[in-house]
């Protein structure tokens, strides 16, 4: 699996942080729905997969106090942190998308 990850240019341990907030954010909701426990594991590996990387790279650009560039631990926090929050980004994105194209009730 990890050659798999370094062929498409993820750093496997990115992915495991996302999929671990992924999982803190479904089992955080009040209400378990089947969808969200496993859009949510899925969609913050995901996010943290392509996310993580520019996000702490933009960090360090705008002189964000972070740690040596060579230490993984500032990486892998942000990954879980966009792990945690992708599912709500998400959803505050396809609630976006329903409400631009959702017809109008006529008045």
């Amino acid at each position: 699996m990890h050659d798999f990850f370094d062929l498409l240019g993820i750093k496997a341990p990115v992915v495991v942080a996302g999929l671990s907030g992924g999982i803190l954010r479904a089992l955080s909701r009040h209400r378990y729905k089947l969808r969200e426990m496993v859009a949510s594991p899925v969609c913050g590996a995901l996010a943290a997969a392509y996310l993580t990387l520019p996000v702490v790279a933009y960090f360090r650009a705008t002189g964000v106090p972070l740690p040596d560039p060579a230490d993984d631990t500032t990486t892998l926090a942000a990954a879980f942190l966009i792990g945690v929050s992708a599912m709500w980004i998400s959803d505050i994105l396809f609630e976006m998308i329903v409400r631009k194209f959702k017809p109008r009730a006529e008045e």
